[in-house]
C-alpha cells in the first residue's frame, strides 16, 4: 500500500511540471555562454575586413578589452569590444570617427552593433588602446 501512494505521488508530482524551463535555468543557460574571447582583436579584424566597404587606409583605430556589459534588451550580460575607426566611404573620402561594439558569445564575435546611440550607451566609460592591425588591413 505505501509503494502505490509513492508511486502515485511520484506520477503527479511528473505531471505538475510544464516541460519547459525554469527562469533559474534560463539564466544559467545565458551565464554558460558568457566565455571570455580569447582571440578577440582576431575575431574583429576578420570582420571588419568584410565589414568595411574600403578596409584599407583605416586611421584612429582603437580597441578595448571585453568586458561584460548590459546590452540594450538582453537578458544578462555579454563580453563586448568597443572599436573606434576613421574608414574611408566608397568614393574614398573619410567618412569621421564611429564607435562600434562587438558582442561576444561562447568566445566568438556574434554581432557588431553600430547604431551611435546604442555604443555610446554601451562604450561610455571604456578604456581604449591603439589597435594598428585595423590600420594596417588590405583588401
Amino acid at each position: 500500500m505505501r509503494r502505490m501512494v509513492m508511486v502515485t505521488a511520484l506520477l503527479l508530482a511528473g505531471c505538475a511540471t510544464s516541460g519547459e524551463p525554469s527562469q533559474a535555468d534560463l539564466r544559467a543557460q545565458w551565464e554558460a555562454q558568457n566565455v571570455p574571447p580569447t582571440n578577440y582583436k582576431a575575431d574583429l579584424i576578420a570582420f571588419m575586413r568584410t565589414y568595411l566597404n574600403d578596409p584599407t587606409g583605416v586611421r584612429g583605430a582603437s580597441v578595448s578589452a571585453p568586458q561584460r556589459k548590459t546590452i540594450g534588451s538582453d537578458p544578462g550580460e555579454r563580453y563586448v569590444a568597443c572599436v573606434r575607426y576613421d574608414a574611408r566611404k566608397t568614393d574614398g573620402a573619410y567618412a569621421g570617427m564611429k564607435t562600434g561594439a562587438a558582442v561576444y558569445v561562447l568566445g566568438k564575435l556574434d554581432r557588431f552593433i553600430e547604431i551611435q546611440l546604442q555604443t555610446l550607451a554601451i562604450c561610455k566609460d571604456v578604456a581604449y588602446e591603439p589597435f594598428p592591425e585595423l590600420q594596417r588591413l588590405r583588401r
